[in-house]
Parts: structure tokens; sequence; C-alpha cells
């Protein structure tokens, strides 16, 4: 099936790409603009260090990889909830509605804040006891995302709306676009353009502010283990590859975050790395890096599929200087409670089950003959004695 754009959204898009662009002229450039956006939602993606852009058949990852839609035959909504340091806190939940075969849309929501913060006003007397006032402060994020398959090709398109509350009201905006070509059933490579239209934020006092594009690059190998009744899965993602990141405020003894032209091997460095072994029985187990500088940066979790509609995921992540981090997820199909799901092929097969599967794939065998019956009585001439 064919798809095509309308011209004039593709007119809108270049006119509002210029219209961002020459204000964006005279903004203050700053590194990691709506930084809120590249939260790992799910437990799954972050139990795998962090790589996100090669998973498959996960909603929880629709932020950081739209052509995740493609993978997603029905419908399904995800929730994510992660507990941080001093009572901040992470929610998340979506949506994705399939428009076809390898073809879909998704929408977003997530909340990370805190509440109840005491708060005393310059100049005023501090308060006895727990007689103080308090604040909320939160940062609001609206994903709408597309997701098709083309080929050997996975294309997606995000497109992200920011409101927060801090001392001081801001709006942000983010666009993204993400690729992944298929080499092989079991090998993948994918990128991410992160912010093409420039991720912008602006505040109520009047400032603005904008991060510039950067570019992610990702692998994935897949390989059945018939002998465990599994399949293991590699996920890597890389650092990114224009500009300079503060990764040494991250990690302790990180390098300095050089460009990938200027230190391929610091490049490499930052990136993520994950380990996944899905069994057939709906078992997974994870490990992964957030940043292969560190052991410190140790991730880990497992996930249960229960009756092809209800996923449940948890991540165990650690932190060199942090405390560690657990993270729960939860994804539901809607059309796979109500509907039979469509038979799954086992891995662990018979003969005699190929042979059926063989039957159904080519249609009906030619009739069987009947079973041969009791050979007959030989009538013939018996001499006597």
């Amino acid at each position: 099936m064919k798809f095509y754009v309308p011209t004039f959204c593709l007119k809108i898009l270049f006119f509002a790409s210029l219209g961002v662009g020459s204000y964006v002229m005279a903004a203050d450039r700053v590194s990691g603009a709506n930084a809120t956006l590249d939260i790992n939602a799910g437990a799954r993606s972050a139990a795998l260090g962090g790589a996100t852009l090669t998973i498959d058949n996960d909603l929880t990852v629709l932020m950081s990889n739209p052509g995740v839609l493609a993978t997603i035959p029905n419908s399904w909504v995800g929730f994510s909830h992660v507990s941080y340091y001093e009572g901040t806190q992470y929610d998340f939940a979506a949506m994705s509605l399939p428009l076809g075969e390898e073809h879909g849309v998704g929408i977003a929501f997530s909340r990370f804040g805190a509440n109840d913060i005491p708060w005393i006003k310059e100049g005023e007397p501090v308060p006895e006891g727990s007689d103080y006032r308090t604040l909320n402060i939160a940062d609001y994020t609206l994903s709408l995302a597309w997701g098709k398959r083309f080929g050997r090709f996975d294309l997606g398109l995000s497109f992200h709306g920011l409101y927060r509350e801090l001392d001081q009201s801001g709006f942000g905006f983010r666009a993204d676009a993400s690729l992944r070509y298929f080499l092989l059933k079991q090998l993948s490579f994918a990128g991410l353009l992160k912010g093409w239209t420039s991720s912008a934020a602006t505040w109520e006092s009047g400032t603005f502010e904008y991060s510039s594009p950067e570019l992610y690059l990702a692998t994935k190998y897949e390989q059945e283990v018939a002998y465990l009744y599994g399949d293991f899965s590699f996920y890597w993602q890389s650092a990114g590859v224009f500009h300079r990141e503060a990764r040494d405020l991250d990690w302790v003894d990180s390098p300095s975050g050089d460009r990938f032209w200027e230190s391929p091997l610091d490049w490499f460095l930052g990136s993520r790395a994950g380990l996944e072994f899905s069994f057939d029985f709906g078992l997974s187990l994870r490990l992964g890096l957030s940043s292969l500088t560190t052991l410190q940066s140790l991730t880990a979790g497992a996930g249960i599929e229960l009756a092809r509609f209800l996923k449940v995921d948890y991540a165990f992540e650690s932190h060199p200087t942090l405390s560690a981090v657990h993270r729960v997820s939860l994804s539901f199909s809607p059309w796979l409670f109500s509907h039979a799901p469509k038979k799954k092929q086992s891995k662990m097969v018979f003969k005699s089950q190929e042979l059926l599967q063989e039957k159904d794939k080519k249609g009906p065998l030619p009739e069987e003959l009947p079973p041969p019956s009791e050979p007959e009585e030989d009538l013939g001439t018996h001499w006597e004695e």
C-alpha cells in the first residue's frame, strides 16, 4: 500500500521550519534543551542500558523511537512509573492505533516532577515545625508519532510539545525522525535524527533557548537458540555524532565527550549496550550498560508476557554516585484481550506438527488411501493326506 503526504502538509512543515530557524538565530544555544523528552519511559529499554532505537513491539519507547509503530500489529496501551531521588517521579502513558499492516500512529503523555516542596519567600523567617508553604514543579509532555514499513525500511516521525512549571512557566517543542534498515532478518541498523526542527524552549521571562539537531546510530543482532527454546538479542546505541556531550557529568571517570571525528574511541565509550534473552513461553531476561566507560552504570531487568495481551517489565538502574532506580512498566492490548490471537508458531515442533503446518500452507493434501484390509484367507486347494 502506498502512502502519500498531502502537499499542503509539506508546505506547512517547510515554512514552520523556516520560521523556527529564523527565530533560533536570535536565541541562546544551550545543551539539552527539553531534556525531559530523553528519559527512557519503559522498563525494557532501561534494562538494556537505554538502547531504544532497535527495540520491536514495545510501545513504551515511542518518544525516542517512533519507528516502533511499524512493528506493533494491534492496538496497545502502555504505562510506566519510576521514583527518582527526593520524591521526584516520572509517569508515562501511551496508546497506539494501527492504520494497516506494519503502519500505525501513536500518542504519549508524560509528567516528570516533584510535589510538596517547602518554599519560603526571600526575607521571611523560617517557620517552625511543618507550618510552611509548598509548591509543585513538573514538566508535562505530549507526543504524536507515526511509523510505517517500506520494504526493508522502518520510517518514523514524532512531534513533541512540552509545558513546564518551575519558578516560571515555559513551553518547548521538538520533532524527531527515525530510520531503520534490515540488512538481514536477524541484523538491522537504525538512526535517530533528534530535533531536526531544533529543540526549542521559551520561558515566561522572554528567554528563548534551543539545542541543535543530533544524530544517534544503533544496531541489533538477533539469533535463535533452539537448544534453549528462545532468542538472543544484542543491542548497541551510540552517543551523539554531531556535538560534544558532557558525558563526564553523568559518569565518574568517563571521557570528556569529544565529537566522533575528534576522538572515535571517546565517542564509542559513550555509547550504550544491552543483551536480552527471550524464552518462547514469554519470559525475558535483560542486562545492559548505560555507558561503556564503567560497570557502575549496570542495568538489569526482566519481563513476562501473559496470554499475549499483557506485558509486565521491571528494570534496575545503578549509578556510581546516586542511589539505584527501580522502574516498572505495563502494556495491555484491548484488541487481543477481546479477540483470539493468531496462532503463534512454536519453535518446539515435532515432525507430525510440521506436516500439519505444511498442509495448512499448501492447502488440502490428496485424499488419504483407506487403511489396508486384513489379508483374505487363501481359498485354494488343500491337499489332504
